[in-house]
């Protein structure tokens, strides 16, 4: 490397925007130290995870690097002719996050690491412009961190939601679809029932075996084996009497007895067999009509939950946040996934917390990245456990799995941005540090302490005053 400046090479610096009103010693100081580098579209000069040894000039060509948080690579941010990129002075980064590809043929001054002592000292202009980069980077890296990680958590909140939607969606559509049918049988039985002229004592009668078991809250729930039970002395009774047997499953079901259709049969003479049909026509339709609301009512409670987890109606920014709402609703958002598992997750939440100060959405976002890091840690049939209480002051939160347990030597390692022990593709190595970042916006703190068989994520948030 020759000691005297490239003229041309030191005007070429000089006529990039960014570096234009650098003084003309600095600008010779970089074209002395810095090695002149050609890199073709295509090439990686910095791949993901190693280590990065130069800060890069470039004078023609762009580079970008692209990160894979598991949605595939993007890109995060690119540079031009007269940027600057690589390893910048002070930076704190120890490898690179992505790879650092050149997209279009590109010519570049590479400074060494080596040189930044005296680079400092000979160039401070530029020593301080790169330290602005560095900021601006940073800032940079950790929009993107986070809008990615909100995005793989909407995909875990909208899996979760779709296995938990399609049970009570499929309810409605079968039942609907039963009740149509059901309807016209009613229909057709109570006209045949009305053409037999039973007086209105008799019609009572059979009106009251129809609501048995319907509205009464006392009722008893069978066993299998005892509905199976029921049924087959319905079927007796029905047989004995020379009526069709396919009614009994539903008349059980509905809870009708022997002897509320013995009761029938005292009062309906030769229209018994028109009474048990529009008995059983009449219980089935409402029974449909009640399967159809239930399920109705359990998809109004899950966009509820959804609709409070993601805080929909909120302004943003910190407020006064009930955290045992947002737990709940997280552990409904990942029932499916506890369920796919054979695993449970409790909760013991001490009644009255007062409230956080924090961001409801975001703090929803923790709990949802701590309790899928949880299921994912447990065996089949584990258990996760969530509790919340008032300590010296502070609201804590813990969530503890009987999981393997984190090993001792990457313990510390856990809240490092793109550090995971999941499987390639299954794991961004963000969810902790984001979890952290969103934490420290609320002056809040999160810990883990590990052995096997327990592993334990402590949240310490602020108690919220009114203001």
């Amino acid at each position: 490397m020759s000691e005297s400046p490239n003229p041309n090479l030191v005007d070429r610096l000089a006529a990039l925007p960014s570096l234009s009103s650098l003084p003309r010693d600095e600008l010779e100081w970089l074209a002395t130290r810095g090695q002149l580098e050609s890199h073709e579209a295509g090439t990686v000069i910095a791949p993901k995870g190693e280590p990065i040894h130069k800060l890069w000039v470039i004078l023609s060509g762009q580079v970008a690097v692209r990160v894979d948080r598991g949605t595939g690579p993007r890109v995060v941010v690119g540079w031009g002719a007269g940027e600057v990129t690589g390893m910048l002075p002070y930076s704190r980064m120890k490898s690179s996050p992505g790879n650092n590809r050149v997209d279009v043929n590109a010519e570049v001054l590479a400074i060494h690491t080596d040189q930044f002592p005296e680079m400092i000292n000979r160039c401070p202009r530029f020593t301080a412009y790169t330290v602005h980069l560095m900021l601006d980077r940073a800032r940079s890296f950790k929009t993107s961190d986070l809008q990615d990680e909100k995005m793989i958590s909407l995909g875990k909140l909208s899996a979760g939601l779709a296995h938990e939607l399609n049970n009570p969606a499929s309810a409605i559509v079968r039942s609907a679809k039963q009740l149509g049918a059901g309807l016209a049988e009613m229909e057709a039985a109570a006209r045949a029932l009305g053409s037999r002229g039973l007086d209105d004592a008799a019609l009572e009668v059979i009106d009251r075996a129809r609501s048995a078991g319907f509205g009464d809250s006392d009722a008893v729930v069978l066993s299998p084996m005892e509905l199976a039970d029921r049924e087959d002395e319905i079927a007796d009774w029905l047989e004995l009497h020379r009526l069709d047997t396919m009614h009994a499953a539903t008349l059980a079901e509905m809870g009708i007895t022997v002897e509320t259709l013995g009761e029938v049969a005292s009062v309906s003479g030769g229209a018994l067999e028109t009474a048990v049909r529009w008995i059983a026509a009449s219980s089935l339709g409402s029974s449909l009509a009640g399967d159809i609301e239930q399920a109705g009512n359990r998809i109004y409670d899950l966009v509820g939950a959804v609709k409070r987890f993601t805080y929909m109606d909120s302004r943003g920014g910190p407020e006064l946040v009930d955290i045992a709402p947002g737990i709940r609703d997280t552990i409904r958002v990942l029932a499916s996934k506890a369920k796919a598992k054979g695993a449970t997750i409790t909760a013991d939440l001490e009644e009255d917390l007062p409230p956080a100060r924090a961001s409801g959405g975001e703090l929803n976002q923790v709990w949802m990245n701590l309790l899928d890091n949880a299921l994912d840690a447990i065996a089949d049939s584990g258990h996760v456990a969530v509790s919340a209480r008032l300590e010296n002051g502070q609201i804590v939160v813990r969530v503890v799995d009987d999981g393997e347990g984190i090993p001792a030597d990457v313990l510390p390692r856990i809240f490092d941005p793109f550090f995971t022990t999941k499987a390639p593709g299954q794991g961004t190595g963000l969810g902790l540090e984001i979890t952290r970042r969103l934490l420290r916006q609320f002056k809040a703190d999160i810990s883990v302490e590990s052995e096997p068989g327990r592993t334990e994520f402590r949240v310490s948030l602020q108690r919220g005053e009114p203001e």
